[in-house]
């Protein structure tokens, strides 16, 4: 009789290890491939994709089944150019002197939660204050909080005055002359040290601002403000550390200078032309567009007080045109991938880019391409993007088909990250 009960019991251990998830999908968009898969089970082993298969498969002992068969699965999205810590309103140019780190980093854990509730389960950072996104990063890591999978750049690099310069527009005597470990930078023996600053603090890559911002309390834009030097210097240094290189830039010579330097990424890139979406192509450089940011500082631009006077005609004049660059980077066939700039607008919006994208002229199985398997090679993660064998299980669902409107990605009602359903 004992053995009897033992062999049952270990029978039950035995099964509930191998318990699965089974979701059945009316359609599944794999993040690959060209056409939808029709009546699909997709099979969760903990926190990996099993297998995909044709048909609704039949649960076992201790299955759990996900009936989305109303609605549309896809790979979680990735978006590729955040603020998590950040959040733009009139009132941001006075936060750094009301608000303390702690305080930056526990407003990143609600933004956090945001942006993954609106179904993205990985993003990277691009720019933070006293590197609270590597803090949020390693509380998502370590399971004390709810967010996405963060890939950040802590503190971006720029130059003395140039649009990753906090101190632009502040008191000198209260702030200063930063330096390197502060983000900023003059000469090639600068860009080594912060670049190296950067690998200490426990950034995963480099963000420098080429040219100048939109938001930055400076007078330009669009300017350079790196020299070929420095931008040799920057992108040597990270491929010492295993960094890539992703760029803010508006104007057309900065980008081009960081091109040629072999940079990874163009992040807005509003005044490209022919000749740099073939230098993009030639050297394998992507363009994340971020036109909801556009979007948003065009529109804010026009309320008398919510941007300081110097930045308001750069909103107004920089923010409609980035649609249109994108418009013509994608007929002209470069690398785009998936970036909103969500903290310039509210977080958990990030799936407005999606829409802007289709307005603009692409195809909504190209954008959620764009936001799955093209950024997750982009980002150089090939366990991402894509719902397939062997891959991390990141997903998101909607209900009704996206490829007949693409708005419903603003409205994910299914999220699931390494394998754990947290919507």
């Amino acid at each position: 009789m004992k053995k009897t009960l033992l062999s049952v019991t270990l029978w039950a251990l035995c099964a509930n290890a191998h318990a699965l998830t089974l979701i059945h999908a009316g359609t599944l968009i794999d993040g690959e491939s060209s056409k939808p898969l029709q009546e699909a089970t997709v099979v969760l082993d903990g926190n990996r994709i099993q297998a995909v298969e044709r048909g609704y498969r039949s649960p076992g002992a201790g299955d759990t089944v996900i009936d989305w068969r109303d609605g549309t699965l896809m790979p979680g999205f990735i978006d590729m150019h955040t603020h998590l810590t950040f959040q733009g309103s009139k009132d941001s140019y006075l936060e750094p002197y009301t608000l303390n780190p702690a305080d930056v980093a526990l407003r990143g854990v609600m933004y956090g939660k945001r942006t993954l509730n609106a179904g993205f389960t990985t993003v990277r950072d691009l720019g933070d204050a006293g590197n609270a996104s590597i803090a949020l990063r390693n509380a998502i890591n370590k399971g004390w909080v709810q967010g996405p999978r963060i890939f950040t750049a802590g503190t971006s690099i720029g130059t003395t005055g140039g649009h990753a310069d906090k101190t632009n527009g502040r008191n000198q005597e209260l702030v200063g002359d930063p330096g390197p470990k502060q983000g900023v930078i003059n000469g090639p023996v600068d860009a080594y040290k912060a670049v190296r600053q950067r690998y200490k603090d426990g950034s995963d890559l480099i963000k420098i601002t080429a040219t100048g911002g939109v938001l930055s309390v400076a007078k330009s834009g669009e300017n350079p403000q790196f020299t070929d030097e420095e931008l040799k210097a920057i992108v040597a240094a990270a491929k010492d550390y295993g960094f890539k290189v992703a760029v803010h830039a508006h104007g057309k010579e900065g980008m081009k200078r960081a091109i040629l330097a072999g940079v990874n990424t163009i992040e807005h890139g509003t005044y490209m032309d022919d000749e740099l979406f073939a230098l993009m192509k030639k050297h394998k450089v992507a363009l994340v567009p971020t036109l909801t940011a556009g979007e948003y500082v065009a529109d804010k631009a026009k309320i008398d007080g919510f941007f300081p006077e110097i930045v308001r005609p750069k909103a107004a004049k920089i923010g409609p045109k980035i649609q249109d660059t994108f418009a013509r980077a994608y007929k002209a066939g470069v690398t785009i991938a998936f970036g909103t700039d969500a903290g310039v607008f509210e977080h958990g919006s990030n799936g407005r880019e999606f829409v802007l994208m289709a307005q603009a002229g692409m195809p909504p199985m190209a954008a959620i391409q764009s936001a799955t398997s093209v950024a997750a090679n982009v980002l150089g993660q090939s366990e991402l993007g894509a719902i397939k064998s062997g891959n991390l299980a990141d997903l998101v669902g909607v209900k009704g088909n996206p490829l007949e409107d693409i708005a419903l990605l603003e409205k994910v009602q299914l999220v699931i990250k390494d394998g754990e359903q947290v919507k």
